[in-house]
């Protein structure tokens, strides 16, 4: 980056005209209604140096002028010192990257984090809101690992509690012995269809109990299928051996259903947690406390934490009874990671802000707890996804459903693309796997390139849009470069040797220069919209390039390698930045 080599420069000026060491220095993109590359900001540093703003700037730009022999000119608009960056040094660094596919990307690693997200029910398939949480986990954690960390990725599965005993009872009361086999169904699918069964029962004789003169608490307490499913729960927890064997049954039809959806989503996981095989973590930890006194315990028996020191309240961790609530269960489950995966130093929760305070209250426990590791917990906190037509609700079925939803994204873009008219020489095959890959990335790419904490008004049509901050114009961008090279018969990357550059050259010259800058941005923020953005400035950078200049028809050949070999250059790091965000792209379109 510029900046790096200026930076010990500047420093070296401000010395030796000032007398003044300064520890940073500030820098920014020159704006585009003034003449320049990059930005030296002088009012912090009037902090330091006495003075007129523009007479500091103008002393220190004719020393870079002087002293850095990549500042060419340079001008002062009141405090801000615009440099001109020579040509030559964007063609020297364009020059040293061997391998634009794999360039912004760290091969070190450095430290390790585990990014938990999905983390869905087994009593229902997945839906949007769970589209949103996947893909986002699953981007954190590919930025995560090219910005040089070791990254586990993992779910957290809810596979027991009541709303699991709902779907159990209903398949046994209206099930008749169904099966996904024997229906054609995805398994998460039969078996969320028998937790709308259970909630449509349930009110059914809610409404039953109210006609016979109980009040609606009452009724909702007392109705006689949600005391099968307490019960249900009950004889789980104690292991009784035919609810365990129908539990375990049901479970392994929704796990396959749920492995079919991440694969079409393309998402994946390094390791899963059950949360049968952790609700009773955390008690024994939650008895240390108590020792310690991180915990208190009430007359009731029950344990808390006072949190009002920090703001917060008072929290419970145990009830009366001695069982575990799930802020519990979470303490332990935290705890349990870092023994299972020594190497960890940090854990990313993707969670719905909904959530927010809970990941407040657990980090803070862990911290009073000793644990060191838990300065590096992050939630990766997100705003809920929108339809045109209202909200999602689960019991009532009316739920976005995440493979219709991928199944409508692709018969969409087949529709489009139709109509566009560009597919001659086309297989039905090849057809359907270029409205796949256009269809989920149109998808993809709408969700992400919204920054995490905003909620999303999601528009199926807006999003599969050929034109302006979408997926398929980016996707198209890419696709139009490989047509170019393959025109140009390109062999790989040369050495160019230009040493005048067109506006659009530079423009986009300097543009692939931030790419690792970028990518370390988007990991620190835990943000693929970074990543997102950052794709669709460079193709509208390149297209403005592509309008503006010759490729074929440049006037010397060094030209036309440079053109050729910025244009291979753009494509390496779209495929790259799409990568990062879960997105592929098609050679032809």
């Amino acid at each position: 980056m510029v900046q790096n080599i200026l930076d010990p420069i500047v420093k070296q000026g401000i010395q030796s005209i000032f007398s003044i060491d300064l520890e940073k220095i500030e820098f920014q993109e020159t704006r585009k209604d003034f003449e320049g590359d990059i930005t030296i900001v002088v009012f912090p540093l009037l902090k330091f140096i006495k003075g007129n703003p523009v007479q500091i700037a103008t002393q220190i730009g004719d020393y870079l002028k002087e002293h850095a022999e990549i500042v060419l000119e340079f001008n002062v608009v009141k405090g801000f010192l615009n440099l001109v960056i020579s040509d030559k040094y964007y063609v020297d660094d364009f020059n040293k990257v061997s391998d634009f596919m794999n360039f912004g990307a760290v091969n070190d690693k450095s430290g390790a984090i585990m990014v938990e997200y999905s983390s869905p029910n087994t009593n229902k398939p997945l839906h949007l809101g769970h589209i949103r949480n996947n893909l986002l986990g699953y981007s954190v954690s590919e930025i995560l690992s090219a910005s040089g960390k070791k990254v586990y990725k993992t779910q957290i599965i809810n596979d027991r509690g009541i709303h699991i005993c709902k779907s159990m009872v209903a398949w046994l009361k209206f099930g008749e012995g169904k099966t996904p086999e024997s229906t054609g169904l995805k398994g998460d699918k039969l078996v969320g269809n028998y937790y709308v069964k259970f909630d449509k029962e349930y009110k059914k004789e809610i409404g039953i109990l109210i006609a016979d003169g109980k009040s609606e608490d009452e009724a909702k307490k007392e109705a006689p299928i949600l005391l099968e499913a307490q019960e249900m729960l009950r004889k789980w927890e104690a292991e009784d051996e035919a609810t365990v064997a129908l539990w375990k049954k049901m479970n392994e039809w929704v796990y396959k259903g749920f492995d079919q959806s991440y694969k079409e989503l393309g998402v994946d996981f390094d390791i899963n947690y059950y949360e049968s095989n952790t609700y009773l973590l955390g008690k024994e930890v939650v008895a240390r406390g108590l020792e310690n006194g991180v915990f208190y315990k009430k007359e009731d028996g029950s344990v808390w934490i006072d949190l009002t020191d920090e703001g917060l309240d008072e929290k419970i961790v145990l009830r009366a009874d001695g069982t575990a609530v799930y802020m519990t269960q979470d303490i332990g489950t935290a705890i349990q990671r870092i023994k299972d995966f020594p190497d960890i130093d940090g854990l990313v929760y993707t969670v719905g802000n909904e959530q927010d305070y809970h990941f407040k209250v657990l980090f803070l426990i862990l911290k009073k707890m000793g644990f060191d590791w838990a300065q590096n917990l992050h939630h990766l906190s997100y705003g809920m996804v929108d339809l045109p037509e209202g909200k999602m609700k689960s019991r009532e079925g009316t739920v976005v459903d995440a493979d219709e939803l991928m199944y409508e994204m692709t018969k969409t873009a087949g529709d489009i693309s139709e109509e566009l008219g560009k597919l001659e020489g086309y297989t039905d095959i090849e057809k359907h796997e270029l409205y796949k890959i256009i269809g989920l990335g149109a998808l993809k790419y709408f969700i992400l390139k919204v920054d995490p904490k905003k909620r999303i008004l999601f528009d199926p049509k807006e999003s599969i849009d050929f034109n302006g901050n979408t997926g398929p114009f980016i996707q198209y961008t890419y696709a139009r470069i490989q047509s170019i090279l393959r025109k140009a018969d390109f062999s790989g990357k040369e050495t160019v040797n230009v040493e005048n550059l067109h506006a659009k050259e530079k423009e986009l010259l300097k543009l692939l220069q931030t790419y690792p800058t970028i990518i370390q941005n988007a990991a620190e923020n835990l943000s693929p919209a970074l990543v997102a953005n950052y794709a669709y400035e460079l193709v509208k950078s390149y297209n403005s390039f592509y309008q503006s200049v010759p490729i074929f028809g440049a006037d010397n050949e060094d030209d036309k390698i440079l053109r050729i070999q910025l244009s291979y250059a753009v494509s390496c790091v779209i495929k790259s930045s799409f990568k990062l965000l879960g997105i592929d792209v098609p050679e032809r379109m």
